[in-house]
């Protein structure tokens, strides 16, 4: 699972939430459809949190070959496997126990069992897979994505691991799991969405190259970035402020 050559975000400024949840969907079903053409599948990890729960409702109406889709996770709280605030349980709510993927390909994260331990299961099943088409990502007000936290290590060494345990996140809970900055750097394309002034300055640290988990991701042929109006800073190209 490693990237060939990386490149430059590609800013797409929404009007509203709704809007970045249309144009997002209609981004993810052209990446999904393409792969499906060249490989016979398309592998996605999914972000958590609340952006993407409107971007998950618009992909239950594609018509798309279903049967082709393998679902992964970029991260994962270490909570009971039905707890709420699971971002699998999240996605399946949203979207998946609404499309016939198979239940096979729906691969969550064992967090229930721990930070190391899922971690390693883990890092099997996506080594196993092989490379991502796609990582969904969101951003937070620090700067992270996935659960990679500024101060911690982001797993973009050579010889990184492609999940991390995670002890000690900035925000609860403390303990989770998520995909290292080279598995999701591995990924062919990214897609980041971002709804809300508190990410604005986030964003704009980001695109003025400030050293930020965000500011990492480097996948090898699209990185897409998807901001409401409201969470793009000022004279960003396709803001109207």
């Amino acid at each position: 699972m490693s990237a060939e050559t990386s490149c430059s975000p590609d800013w797409r400024v929404c009007a509203d939430a709704a809007a970045l949840a249309t144009e997002a969907a209609a981004c993810v079903a052209a990446l999904a459809e393409a792969a499906i053409q060249r490989r016979g599948e398309f592998r996605i990890a999914l972000a958590g949190g609340t952006t993407p729960q409107a971007l998950y409702r618009e992909l239950r109406s594609l018509a798309a070959d279903w049967a082709a889709w393998h679902i992964y996770f970029g991260d994962e709280r270490c909570v009971p496997a039905d707890d709420p605030d699971r971002n699998d349980r999240m996605a399946r709510e949203a979207w998946l126990d609404h499309v016939p993927i198979p239940a096979a390909h729906v691969h969550p994260i064992p967090a229930e069992a721990g930070a190391t331990a899922a971690a390693r299961i883990y890092a099997d099943a996506l080594q196993s897979a092989g490379r991502l088409d796609l990582a969904l990502l969101g951003v937070g007000e620090d700067g992270h994505t996935a659960s990679l936290f500024p101060g911690m290590d982001l797993g973009d060494a050579p010889d990184a691991p492609l999940v991390l345990p995670v002890y000690g996140a900035p925000k609860p809970p403390a303990e989770r799991v998520t995909l290292s900055l080279a598995a999701l750097n591995a990924a062919r394309s990214i897609i980041v969405i971002a709804d809300g002034p508190g990410k604005r300055n986030a964003i704009a640290k980001w695109q003025s190259g400030a050293d930020l988990p965000i500011s990492r991701l480097a996948p090898s042929e699209t990185l897409l970035v998807f901001l409401t109006e409201s969470a793009a800073p000022d004279g960003l190209p396709g803001s109207s402020r």
